[in-house]
């Protein structure tokens, strides 16, 4: 399904999305970034969090790191401060293309067994099926912070995944 090289590109453009994305939402106040904007997790900032909060959340299942001290219908709380926040999701981008850097194709092909708060039971599914899903995951959120900064005025950067290695 996925190979390594594709889970650390994944990795790279998650946070070069992610750094433009705060980058635009920089530019607004933080009532702008909190404003219910009619999204699944209302605001610019509510679904930033969310986005972070599952990242942390598969991580500690990937990697056996902390989970996040909230549950899923708390995640766009999460963070309140803006800095704080940032702070924060530019570290776990660091934690997620370290990981991504050591991947191994065989430990791709293994299983994840995992208890799943939204399904409420057990579920396994193969490794690579879990990070297709993480990064897409991602993906389709950031496209909603993206057209929530558009509508509110910001300009983030193109996102066109051909382009996370270009010099811009």
């Amino acid at each position: 399904m996925i190979e390594p090289a594709f889970v650390r590109t994944m990795a790279r453009y998650n946070a070069w999305q992610n750094e433009s994305l705060m980058a635009a939402a920089d530019g607004l106040s933080d009532e702008a970034r909190r404003l219910d904007r009619g999204a699944f997790f209302r605001s610019i900032q509510g679904t930033f969090n969310h986005v972070l909060w599952a990242d942390e959340v598969w991580l500690s299942r990937l990697t056996g790191s902390e989970k996040p001290p909230v549950g899923g219908s708390e995640s766009s709380i999460y963070f309140g401060d803006w800095a704080a926040f940032c702070e924060r999701r530019r570290e776990r981008d660091r934690t997620i293309i370290d990981w991504a850097e050591g991947m191994d194709g065989d430990w791709l092909r293994g299983t994840l067994i995992w208890h799943s708060g939204a399904a409420g039971r057990e579920i396994g599914k193969p490794r690579a099926f879990v990070i297709a899903h993480i990064f897409n995951h991602q993906t389709h959120h950031r496209g909603q912070i993206h057209a929530m900064l558009t509508a509110a005025g910001a300009k983030p950067d193109d996102t066109d995944l051909f382009l996370v290695d270009e010099p811009r």
